[in-house]
């Protein structure tokens, strides 16, 4: 199945591990938020336990150093996209308020990315990640 629109993060490829699954998780939250038309149905297996809902479409995961971060932030803007974001400054904090504080202390050229992620058109989410590579 071809979906009409793309979701991708964008994650620094020089971080820990576990930050690295943090960042994604925390930027797929931000996606499902944004666009609760992307949320599957809950799933049920044989024995009848239910489960939770997924978001049902493939999210493309790339790996990318902070410049390559700041240059797809860019691309986004210019074409009316708008992401979620992730920073270092919020490896430090301890809660959601506290996380925004951090983001809007520091102007956008500042901003010390750790990850984005996008949701748009196939094609605009290709222009923003071009160049990019899967995260290995």
């Amino acid at each position: 199945m071809q979906f009409d629109t793309k979701i991708a993060i964008v994650v620094r490829s020089d971080l820990e591990v576990w930050q690295k699954l943090n960042v994604a998780s925390f930027l797929a939250g931000g996606i499902a938020a944004a666009f609760p038309e992307c949320i599957g149905e809950p799933y049920e297996d044989g024995s009848a336990t239910k489960y939770l809902s997924l978001i049902g479409q493939p999210i493309l995961i790339y790996g990318a150093d902070g410049a390559a971060l700041s240059r797809a932030l860019e691309r986004a803007l210019a074409r009316g996209v708008t992401a979620a974001l992730y920073t270092e400054d919020m490896f430090k904090t301890a809660h959601d308020a506290a996380n925004r504080e951090v983001v809007r202390a520091v102007a956008r050229p500042d901003l010390n990315l750790v990850g984005l992620a996008m949701r748009a058109e196939r094609k605009v989410i290709d222009k923003i990640v071009d160049g990019l590579k899967f995260h290995g």
